[in-house]
Protein backbone atom coordinates (compact mmCIF):
# COMPACT_ATOMS: atom_id res chain seq x y z
CA UNK A 1 0.00 0.00 0.00
CA UNK A 2 1.70 3.43 -1.04
CA UNK A 3 2.28 5.40 1.87
CA UNK A 4 -0.02 9.02 1.60
CA UNK A 5 0.72 12.35 2.44
CA UNK A 6 -1.48 13.20 4.91
CA UNK A 7 -3.04 10.80 7.47
CA UNK A 8 -6.06 9.98 9.77
CA UNK A 9 -6.75 8.36 12.83
CA UNK A 10 -8.56 4.73 11.91
CA UNK A 11 -12.28 4.78 12.42
CA UNK A 12 -14.12 3.31 15.10
CA UNK A 13 -15.75 0.12 14.58
CA UNK A 14 -19.80 0.85 13.11
CA UNK A 15 -21.87 2.02 16.09
CA UNK A 16 -19.62 2.48 18.33
CA UNK A 17 -18.52 5.81 19.58
CA UNK A 18 -14.93 6.63 19.29
CA UNK A 19 -12.96 7.45 22.61
CA UNK A 20 -9.22 9.18 22.90
CA UNK A 21 -7.27 5.99 23.06
CA UNK A 22 -3.92 5.52 22.62
CA UNK A 23 -2.38 5.13 18.97
CA UNK A 24 -0.51 2.65 17.91
CA UNK A 25 3.09 3.22 18.06
CA UNK A 26 3.62 1.22 14.92
CA UNK A 27 0.93 2.88 12.97
CA UNK A 28 1.91 2.34 9.59
CA UNK A 29 2.12 5.14 6.99
CA UNK A 30 1.62 7.98 10.18
CA UNK A 31 2.17 11.21 8.92
CA UNK A 32 0.65 14.96 9.83
CA UNK A 33 -2.59 15.42 9.59
CA UNK A 34 -4.66 18.03 7.55
CA UNK A 35 -5.79 19.80 11.21
CA UNK A 36 -1.86 20.04 12.54
CA UNK A 37 -1.02 21.62 9.32
CA UNK A 38 -3.95 24.15 10.22
CA UNK A 39 -2.81 24.66 13.39
CA UNK A 40 1.18 24.98 12.18
CA UNK A 41 -0.14 27.65 10.05
CA UNK A 42 -1.30 29.76 13.27
CA UNK A 43 2.29 29.67 14.39
CA UNK A 44 3.77 31.24 11.17
CA UNK A 45 1.94 34.43 12.23
CA UNK A 46 3.23 33.91 15.97
CA UNK A 47 7.06 33.55 14.58
CA UNK A 48 6.75 35.83 12.00
CA UNK A 49 6.10 38.45 14.98
CA UNK A 50 8.89 37.42 17.27
CA UNK A 51 11.53 37.18 14.47
CA UNK A 52 10.12 41.06 13.45
CA UNK A 53 10.70 42.34 16.80
CA UNK A 54 14.11 41.22 16.96
CA UNK A 55 14.78 42.32 13.64
CA UNK A 56 13.35 46.23 15.07
CA UNK A 57 15.32 45.62 18.09
CA UNK A 58 18.85 45.04 16.09
CA UNK A 59 18.43 48.47 13.68
CA UNK A 60 17.12 50.46 16.54
CA UNK A 61 20.47 49.59 18.58
CA UNK A 62 18.59 47.47 21.10
CA UNK A 63 19.83 44.54 20.22
CA UNK A 64 20.62 42.93 24.22
CA UNK A 65 16.85 44.04 25.23
CA UNK A 66 15.58 42.39 21.76
CA UNK A 67 17.51 39.11 22.07
CA UNK A 68 15.91 38.75 25.84
CA UNK A 69 12.33 39.54 24.33
CA UNK A 70 13.04 37.02 21.34
CA UNK A 71 13.97 34.31 24.05
CA UNK A 72 10.69 34.98 25.89
CA UNK A 73 8.60 35.02 22.75
CA UNK A 74 10.04 32.23 20.83
CA UNK A 75 10.20 29.80 24.10
CA UNK A 76 6.26 30.31 24.61
CA UNK A 77 5.51 30.02 21.22
CA UNK A 78 7.97 26.76 20.94
CA UNK A 79 6.97 25.55 24.24
CA UNK A 80 3.12 25.16 22.76
CA UNK A 81 3.68 23.80 19.92
CA UNK A 82 5.53 21.17 20.93
CA UNK A 83 3.03 20.17 24.10
CA UNK A 84 0.18 20.03 21.17
CA UNK A 85 2.33 17.86 18.51
CA UNK A 86 3.03 15.17 21.10
CA UNK A 87 0.35 15.08 22.45
CA UNK A 88 -1.76 14.82 19.39
CA UNK A 89 1.17 11.97 17.94
CA UNK A 90 -0.16 10.13 21.23
CA UNK A 91 -3.71 11.08 21.34
CA UNK A 92 -5.74 12.43 18.48
CA UNK A 93 -8.82 10.53 17.80
CA UNK A 94 -9.88 13.34 14.91
CA UNK A 95 -13.46 13.51 17.11
CA UNK A 96 -15.39 16.87 16.84
CA UNK A 97 -14.29 17.65 20.62
CA UNK A 98 -10.65 17.21 19.85
CA UNK A 99 -10.59 19.37 16.79
CA UNK A 100 -12.89 21.67 19.10
CA UNK A 101 -10.14 21.95 21.89
CA UNK A 102 -7.58 22.35 19.27
CA UNK A 103 -9.39 25.13 17.65
CA UNK A 104 -9.46 26.75 21.64
CA UNK A 105 -5.52 26.21 21.23
CA UNK A 106 -5.38 28.13 18.06
CA UNK A 107 -7.49 31.03 18.94
CA UNK A 108 -4.99 31.11 22.00
CA UNK A 109 -1.84 31.40 19.79
CA UNK A 110 -3.28 34.27 17.88
CA UNK A 111 -3.78 35.98 20.98
CA UNK A 112 -0.28 35.01 22.03
CA UNK A 113 0.93 36.61 18.76
CA UNK A 114 -0.59 39.33 19.05
CA UNK A 115 0.74 40.02 22.68
CA UNK A 116 4.25 39.18 21.17
CA UNK A 117 5.47 43.05 20.71
CA UNK A 118 4.58 43.32 24.47
CA UNK A 119 7.55 40.73 25.22
CA UNK A 120 10.02 42.98 24.20
CA UNK A 121 9.02 45.76 26.51
CA UNK A 122 8.55 43.63 29.35
CA UNK A 123 4.79 43.60 29.33
CA UNK A 124 3.38 40.20 29.85
CA UNK A 125 -0.22 40.86 29.83
CA UNK A 126 -1.59 39.72 26.04
CA UNK A 127 0.69 36.92 25.54
CA UNK A 128 0.22 35.28 29.15
CA UNK A 129 -3.61 35.76 28.67
CA UNK A 130 -3.09 33.79 25.57
CA UNK A 131 -0.86 31.31 26.79
CA UNK A 132 -3.02 30.37 29.36
CA UNK A 133 -5.85 29.58 26.67
CA UNK A 134 -3.82 27.59 24.90
CA UNK A 135 -3.03 25.06 27.85
CA UNK A 136 -6.03 25.26 29.49
CA UNK A 137 -7.40 23.74 26.60
CA UNK A 138 -4.16 20.73 26.61
CA UNK A 139 -5.39 20.76 29.82
CA UNK A 140 -8.94 19.22 29.04
CA UNK A 141 -7.29 17.10 26.41
CA UNK A 142 -5.07 15.21 28.86
CA UNK A 143 -8.11 14.55 30.55
CA UNK A 144 -10.07 13.08 27.68
CA UNK A 145 -6.93 10.87 27.11
CA UNK A 146 -6.95 9.91 31.17
CA UNK A 147 -10.61 8.15 30.25
CA UNK A 148 -10.17 6.38 27.52
CA UNK A 149 -6.31 5.42 27.47
CA UNK A 150 -6.48 3.05 31.21
CA UNK A 151 -2.84 1.82 30.55
CA UNK A 152 -1.87 5.27 30.72
CA UNK A 153 -4.39 7.06 32.59
CA UNK A 154 -1.85 7.86 35.51
CA UNK A 155 0.21 9.98 33.29
CA UNK A 156 -2.03 11.54 31.53
CA UNK A 157 -3.47 12.96 34.76
CA UNK A 158 -0.38 13.74 35.87
CA UNK A 159 0.27 15.99 32.52
CA UNK A 160 -3.51 17.13 33.69
CA UNK A 161 -2.89 18.03 36.68
CA UNK A 162 0.91 19.82 36.57
CA UNK A 163 0.31 21.61 33.61
CA UNK A 164 -3.43 22.99 35.67
CA UNK A 165 -1.41 23.58 38.61
CA UNK A 166 1.61 25.72 36.50
CA UNK A 167 -1.42 27.51 35.08
CA UNK A 168 -2.54 28.68 38.14
CA UNK A 169 1.02 30.19 38.88
CA UNK A 170 0.61 32.03 35.39
CA UNK A 171 -2.54 33.54 36.66
CA UNK A 172 -1.19 34.36 39.74
CA UNK A 173 1.61 35.70 37.75
CA UNK A 174 -0.53 37.71 35.77
CA UNK A 175 -2.54 39.13 38.86
CA UNK A 176 0.65 40.28 40.35
CA UNK A 177 1.86 42.13 37.22
CA UNK A 178 -1.12 44.15 36.72
CA UNK A 179 -1.79 45.11 40.25
CA UNK A 180 1.78 45.66 40.91
CA UNK A 181 2.52 43.41 43.76
CA UNK A 182 5.41 41.56 41.39
CA UNK A 183 7.94 44.28 39.95
CA UNK A 184 11.07 43.89 38.33
CA UNK A 185 13.75 41.15 40.03
CA UNK A 186 10.65 39.10 41.93
CA UNK A 187 8.87 39.18 38.42
CA UNK A 188 11.76 37.96 36.46
CA UNK A 189 12.32 35.41 39.53
CA UNK A 190 8.36 34.27 39.53
CA UNK A 191 8.89 34.56 35.35
CA UNK A 192 11.61 31.38 35.58
CA UNK A 193 10.08 29.56 38.43
CA UNK A 194 7.12 29.14 36.35
CA UNK A 195 8.97 27.99 33.09
CA UNK A 196 11.21 25.54 35.30
CA UNK A 197 7.90 24.50 36.37
CA UNK A 198 6.32 24.18 32.74
CA UNK A 199 9.40 21.74 31.23
CA UNK A 200 9.42 19.88 34.27
CA UNK A 201 5.88 18.36 33.74
CA UNK A 202 6.59 16.64 30.64
CA UNK A 203 9.55 15.02 32.76
CA UNK A 204 7.42 14.26 35.42
CA UNK A 205 4.57 12.58 34.18
CA UNK A 206 6.02 10.53 31.66
CA UNK A 207 7.58 8.59 34.81
CA UNK A 208 4.52 7.01 35.00
CA UNK A 209 3.95 5.41 32.11
CA UNK A 210 5.48 6.28 28.64
CA UNK A 211 2.64 8.01 26.27
CA UNK A 212 2.37 6.20 22.63
CA UNK A 213 3.57 9.11 20.62
CA UNK A 214 4.72 7.59 17.15
CA UNK A 215 8.48 8.48 16.54
CA UNK A 216 8.26 8.42 12.60
CA UNK A 217 5.42 10.65 12.98
CA UNK A 218 7.09 13.24 15.86
CA UNK A 219 10.07 13.76 13.20
CA UNK A 220 8.16 14.71 10.91
CA UNK A 221 6.05 17.36 12.72
CA UNK A 222 9.77 18.91 13.87
CA UNK A 223 10.58 18.98 9.92
CA UNK A 224 7.87 20.77 9.20
CA UNK A 225 8.43 23.54 11.63
CA UNK A 226 12.16 23.37 10.74
CA UNK A 227 10.28 24.26 6.89
CA UNK A 228 7.74 26.90 8.58
CA UNK A 229 10.57 28.81 10.57
CA UNK A 230 12.85 28.79 7.51
CA UNK A 231 9.94 30.87 5.32
CA UNK A 232 11.82 33.71 7.87
CA UNK A 233 14.52 33.01 5.98
CA UNK A 234 13.18 33.28 2.57
CA UNK A 235 11.09 36.19 3.57
CA UNK A 236 14.92 37.93 4.78
CA UNK A 237 16.20 36.80 1.15
CA UNK A 238 13.07 38.29 -0.44
CA UNK A 239 13.33 41.52 0.93
CA UNK A 240 16.90 41.60 0.77
CA UNK A 241 16.21 41.65 -3.62
CA UNK A 242 12.83 43.84 -3.15
CA UNK A 243 15.12 46.25 -1.04
CA UNK A 244 17.77 46.66 -3.24
CA UNK A 245 15.91 46.16 -6.37
CA UNK A 246 13.53 48.85 -5.62
CA UNK A 247 16.75 51.06 -4.40
CA UNK A 248 18.18 50.75 -8.10
CA UNK A 249 14.75 51.99 -9.46
CA UNK A 250 14.07 48.34 -10.91
CA UNK A 251 17.35 48.00 -12.89
CA UNK A 252 18.45 44.79 -12.88
CA UNK A 253 22.14 43.90 -11.97
CA UNK A 254 24.63 41.85 -10.41
CA UNK A 255 24.19 42.77 -6.68
CA UNK A 256 19.87 41.95 -7.28
CA UNK A 257 21.56 38.15 -8.83
CA UNK A 258 24.23 38.06 -5.89
CA UNK A 259 21.80 38.64 -3.33
CA UNK A 260 18.93 36.43 -4.36
CA UNK A 261 21.17 33.45 -5.14
CA UNK A 262 23.16 33.95 -1.92
CA UNK A 263 20.39 33.81 0.38
CA UNK A 264 18.35 31.09 -1.58
CA UNK A 265 21.76 29.31 -1.19
CA UNK A 266 21.51 29.96 2.97
CA UNK A 267 18.21 28.60 3.34
CA UNK A 268 18.57 26.22 1.23
CA UNK A 269 21.79 24.45 2.67
CA UNK A 270 20.53 24.81 6.46
CA UNK A 271 17.25 23.16 5.15
CA UNK A 272 19.67 20.42 4.14
CA UNK A 273 21.71 19.92 6.65
CA UNK A 274 18.59 19.53 8.97
CA UNK A 275 17.60 16.77 6.80
CA UNK A 276 20.68 15.17 6.77
CA UNK A 277 20.03 13.99 10.53
CA UNK A 278 18.70 10.30 10.65
CA UNK A 279 15.93 11.69 13.55
CA UNK A 280 13.14 8.92 12.31
CA UNK A 281 14.84 6.13 12.67
CA UNK A 282 16.83 6.93 15.30
CA UNK A 283 13.65 7.81 17.89
CA UNK A 284 11.79 4.85 16.29
CA UNK A 285 14.92 2.27 17.43
CA UNK A 286 15.88 4.46 20.83
CA UNK A 287 12.49 6.14 22.31
CA UNK A 288 14.50 6.68 25.45
CA UNK A 289 16.31 9.32 23.97
CA UNK A 290 13.22 11.66 22.69
CA UNK A 291 12.94 14.24 25.94
CA UNK A 292 16.55 15.65 25.06
CA UNK A 293 16.52 15.69 21.01
CA UNK A 294 12.62 17.21 21.77
CA UNK A 295 13.76 19.93 24.33
CA UNK A 296 16.86 20.46 22.49
CA UNK A 297 15.17 21.59 19.56
CA UNK A 298 14.26 24.95 20.77
CA UNK A 299 17.66 26.97 20.25
CA UNK A 300 17.76 25.24 17.00
CA UNK A 301 14.19 26.91 15.87
CA UNK A 302 14.90 30.22 17.61
CA UNK A 303 18.80 30.18 15.60
CA UNK A 304 16.96 29.71 12.48
CA UNK A 305 13.93 32.68 13.19
CA UNK A 306 16.95 34.61 13.95
CA UNK A 307 18.95 34.14 10.67
CA UNK A 308 15.86 35.39 8.92
CA UNK A 309 15.92 38.37 11.79
CA UNK A 310 19.34 39.35 10.69
CA UNK A 311 18.39 38.93 6.56
CA UNK A 312 16.18 41.53 7.02
CA UNK A 313 18.83 43.68 8.54
CA UNK A 314 21.03 42.80 5.78
CA UNK A 315 17.71 44.01 3.42
CA UNK A 316 17.43 47.39 5.51
CA UNK A 317 21.33 48.13 4.78
CA UNK A 318 21.40 47.00 1.43
CA UNK A 319 18.49 49.39 0.21
CA UNK A 320 20.36 52.24 2.45
CA UNK A 321 23.39 51.75 0.56
CA UNK A 322 21.82 51.96 -2.73
CA UNK A 323 19.86 54.72 -2.08
CA UNK A 324 23.24 56.80 -0.52
CA UNK A 325 25.06 55.69 -3.64
CA UNK A 326 22.21 57.22 -5.78
CA UNK A 327 22.97 61.01 -4.66
CA UNK A 328 26.70 60.63 -3.37
CA UNK A 329 28.29 57.65 -5.16
CA UNK A 330 31.42 57.79 -3.01
CA UNK A 331 29.90 57.46 0.40
CA UNK A 332 28.12 54.30 -0.91
CA UNK A 333 30.33 51.87 0.53
CA UNK A 334 30.01 53.85 3.81
CA UNK A 335 26.17 54.16 3.84
CA UNK A 336 24.22 51.99 7.13
CA UNK A 337 20.47 51.29 7.95
CA UNK A 338 19.81 53.86 10.83
CA UNK A 339 23.67 53.38 11.77
CA UNK A 340 23.73 49.47 11.43
CA UNK A 341 26.89 48.68 9.30
CA UNK A 342 27.08 46.20 6.68
CA UNK A 343 29.40 44.70 8.86
CA UNK A 344 27.09 44.10 12.02
CA UNK A 345 24.18 43.42 9.57
CA UNK A 346 25.96 40.28 8.51
CA UNK A 347 27.46 39.26 11.53
CA UNK A 348 24.19 38.72 12.74
CA UNK A 349 23.04 36.20 10.21
CA UNK A 350 26.30 35.11 10.86
CA UNK A 351 25.77 34.40 14.77
CA UNK A 352 22.82 33.11 14.36
CA UNK A 353 24.04 30.68 12.07
CA UNK A 354 26.59 29.22 14.09
CA UNK A 355 24.48 28.99 16.77
CA UNK A 356 22.05 27.00 14.24
CA UNK A 357 25.07 25.04 13.17
CA UNK A 358 26.27 24.28 16.58
CA UNK A 359 22.99 22.87 18.52
CA UNK A 360 21.74 20.75 15.28
CA UNK A 361 25.48 19.14 15.35
CA UNK A 362 24.86 18.36 19.42
CA UNK A 363 21.56 16.67 18.24
CA UNK A 364 22.98 14.82 15.44
CA UNK A 365 25.54 13.20 17.51
CA UNK A 366 23.46 12.82 20.51
CA UNK A 367 20.22 11.15 18.62
CA UNK A 368 22.42 8.55 15.93
CA UNK A 369 25.63 7.97 18.27
CA UNK A 370 27.50 7.10 15.10
CA UNK A 371 30.52 6.08 15.16
CA UNK A 372 32.36 8.72 12.27
CA UNK A 373 33.95 11.25 14.41
CA UNK A 374 33.32 14.50 12.93
CA UNK A 375 33.96 16.90 16.13
CA UNK A 376 36.02 19.05 13.74
CA UNK A 377 33.17 19.91 11.54
CA UNK A 378 31.16 22.43 12.85
CA UNK A 379 34.72 23.94 13.91
CA UNK A 380 35.68 24.29 10.27
CA UNK A 381 31.93 25.17 9.30
CA UNK A 382 31.76 27.70 12.25
CA UNK A 383 35.32 28.95 10.84
CA UNK A 384 34.10 29.76 6.86
CA UNK A 385 30.96 31.44 8.21
CA UNK A 386 33.13 33.68 10.33
CA UNK A 387 34.97 34.96 6.92
CA UNK A 388 31.83 36.61 5.75
CA UNK A 389 31.64 39.19 8.10
CA UNK A 390 35.70 39.79 8.19
CA UNK A 391 35.15 39.91 4.55
CA UNK A 392 32.77 42.59 4.24
CA UNK A 393 34.46 44.55 7.00
CA UNK A 394 37.99 44.39 4.84
CA UNK A 395 35.84 45.85 2.21
CA UNK A 396 34.03 43.07 0.61
CA UNK A 397 31.02 44.14 -1.03
CA UNK A 398 27.79 42.97 1.40
CA UNK A 399 26.30 40.66 -1.74
CA UNK A 400 29.65 38.59 -1.82
CA UNK A 401 29.92 38.16 2.13
CA UNK A 402 26.27 36.71 1.62
CA UNK A 403 27.53 33.47 -0.59
CA UNK A 404 30.50 33.11 1.95
CA UNK A 405 27.81 32.37 4.66
CA UNK A 406 27.22 29.16 2.33
CA UNK A 407 30.98 27.75 2.28
CA UNK A 408 30.56 25.95 5.71
CA UNK A 409 27.12 24.89 5.19
CA UNK A 410 28.24 23.00 1.97
CA UNK A 411 31.38 21.55 3.02
CA UNK A 412 29.25 19.91 5.94
CA UNK A 413 26.88 18.34 3.47
CA UNK A 414 29.29 17.31 1.26
CA UNK A 415 30.93 15.44 4.05
CA UNK A 416 27.72 13.66 5.42
CA UNK A 417 26.32 13.13 1.40
CA UNK A 418 29.64 11.22 0.76
CA UNK A 419 29.74 9.12 4.15
CA UNK A 420 26.30 7.92 3.74
CA UNK A 421 26.77 6.78 0.48
CA UNK A 422 30.56 5.21 0.66
CA UNK A 423 30.57 4.28 4.81
CA UNK A 424 27.45 3.08 5.94
CA UNK A 425 28.25 1.40 9.05
CA UNK A 426 30.72 4.34 10.07
CA UNK A 427 26.88 6.68 9.80
CA UNK A 428 24.60 4.00 10.63
CA UNK A 429 22.70 5.05 14.38
CA UNK A 430 23.55 3.23 17.34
Amino acid sequence: MASTALSTPPAPPHGRPRRTQGRDIHEPHRAATPLELLFDLVFVVAIAQAAAQLHHGIVAHHTGSALVGFAIAFSAIWWAWMNYTWFASAYDDDTPTFRVLTMAQMVGVLALAAGVPGFFEGKFNAGVAGYLVMRVALCLQWVRAARGHPECQRTCLRYATGIALVQVGWLLFLLGTQTGALAGGAMWMGFGLLWLGEFSVPVWAERAAPTPWHAHHIAERYSLLVIIVLGEGILGASNSVASIWAAMDWAWSWDVSLVGFGCMLLVFCLWWMYFLVPSAEALHQHRDRAFPWGYGHVVLFAALAAVGSGLEVVADVLKAAKEASAHAPAAAGEAAAHGVSATYAIATVAVAESIYVISLWVLYRFISRVRQSDWYLPLVCIACIALAPVAVSLGVPLPWGLLLLSVGPILAIAYHEHGRRHCTEEFAVR
